[in-house]
């Protein structure tokens, strides 16, 4: 009874529409919040933050570094609380911490609070964020999956449109104000937003991409259709057997090199553009507005086409978006070549992003995606945090971020091999299950 219940009400909310998409929507609005109030706007409080304190470039680049080794250390634990007790409840508890540490931000007047307190909202922000959200839609989505990852993660890139309006309120209002607006935000938006987040379509008698077992049955073509493109049809990986396979590194250290660019544009753009290159802070934010715009485009062109070509080459070509665009802000000295930065590194952004979960679960499977994910984090934390620590202390030492910059763009480069040779591998042997 209590099961038939459950799946009246989610019918029910669904109207017509298969659960998923709103769980995906619900995943836009979570993820546009995030990066729109803290993962995009760091560099602006950057800004504000040197002014009032005068921290040094390195110092606020180790803050922002924080956040990926606490998603790196927490990531296999937090794959576990997901099987565990499912993605809305942990959900809940992280948008709860993010809110109200947004909130005691505020209260930050010190480097040594500004670290604690910053790290309390990266674990909330975690929790509630990428990914638990994205072991959800690996559960509700196979066929479409690459499309469901990158309409979800459009909500990174828009939340860049809220870059000028944060920049504008630290401006006029103050951070501190700033920062208490923004905490209340997250708590009356984001937590009425995980309500819409469930589990897996098989306790709502469907099936991924909305089938039902009423509407697919076993000797229909149909069916073969599904099964033959289906990653539910492959054995499932445990995360022992992924451990020991390549794929499971490479993808993982391809993603890492990746993220070296995308960490140090997130901390030092604003900064690289007020003082190199002499952009106000206002103009400064509309340019990670204009890469973010960029961005969503990608997204959504990585989503069609990983659904319908090898993602891997894909995310190969990216990295070589990634590594020019770097090289193109590093190097030049006029507007046009910081258009071009948009246009290269805003793209390869859009179109690798959601490839790289797509891939772990086309490669490993659904049942134990999130703690794949998990130790895979582990791996990737480490792109996260050398990216901005290196243009942090490059800029110290040099005066400007062009080295850093160099130097991590080549490093990108060099990471598309690792996507190259992330072919799939073999199924895993099976062994009965234990009783």
């Amino acid at each position: 009874m209590a099961l038939s219940a459950r799946r009246l009400r989610v019918r029910e909310r669904a109207g017509g529409l298969y659960f998923g998409w709103w769980i995906v929507a619900a995943a836009f609005g979570i993820q546009l919040l995030q990066n729109g109030l803290m993962s995009q706007s760091y560099g602006a409080y950057v800004s504000v933050l040197r002014a009032d304190f005068g921290w040094s470039a390195t110092a606020l680049g180790l803050g922002f570094a924080l956040q990926p080794v606490q998603n790196g250390l927490l990531g296999p634990l937090q794959g576990w609380m997901i099987e565990r007790w499912g993605p809305r409840k942990v959900m809940r508890f992280g948008m709860v911490v993010f809110g109200g540490s947004f909130i005691l931000f505020s209260q930050v007047n010190s480097l040594l609070t500004f670290y604690v307190i910053f790290v309390m909202m990266a674990l909330g922000a975690s929790l509630a964020g990428f990914m638990t959200i994205t072991s959800t839609l690996v559960q509700w989505f196979e066929r479409r999956r690459a499309s469901a990852m990158s309409i979800s993660q459009t909500g990174q890139s828009l939340g860049g449109a809220l870059v000028p309006v944060v920049a504008w309120s630290l401006v006029t209002f103050g951070w501190r104000e700033t920062a208490v607006a923004s905490g209340l935000i997250i708590l009356a938006v984001g937590l009425p937003l995980t309500q819409l987040i469930r589990s897996t379509p098989e306790e709502y008698g469907l099936l991924p991409d909305g089938a039902t077992r009423d509407t697919v049955r076993p000797e229909s073509g149909a069916a073969q259709a599904a099964g033959a493109n289906s990653v539910e049809a492959r054995v499932d990986f445990t995360p022992r057997q992924a451990l020991h396979t390549r794929s499971f590194w490479f993808i993982s250290l391809g993603h890492a090199l990746a993220l070296l660019v995308v960490s140090a544009v997130m901390v030092h753009l604003i900064v690289h553009l007020e003082e190199g290159m002499h952009f106000s802070l206002a103009g400064a934010s509309l340019v990670v507005t204009a890469m973010t715009l960029v961005t969503a485009i990608g997204q959504l062109a990585g989503g069609f086409l990983g659904d319908r070509f090898d993602k891997r080459m894909i995310a190969a070509l990216a990295m070589f978006g990634h590594s020019v665009g770097l090289l193109a802000l590093a190097w030049g000295n006029s507007l046009a070549w910081v258009i071009f930065f948009v246009l290269a590194h805003g793209m390869a952004w859009g179109m690798r992003g959601p490839l790289m979960q797509a891939m772990r679960a086309d490669y490993f499977g659904r049942r134990h995606f999130a703690t794949i994910m998990g130790y895979s984090s582990m791996v990737i934390m480490w792109g996260m945090i050398t990216g901005p620590i290196v243009a942090g202390v490059m800029a110290d030492r040099f005066g400007d971020y062009r080295y850093g910059f160099t130097i991590l763009a080549l490093l990108a480069g060099l990471g598309s091999i690792f996507f190259v040779f992330a072919t799939k591998p073999p199924p895993p042997v099976s062994h009965a299950p234990s009783h």
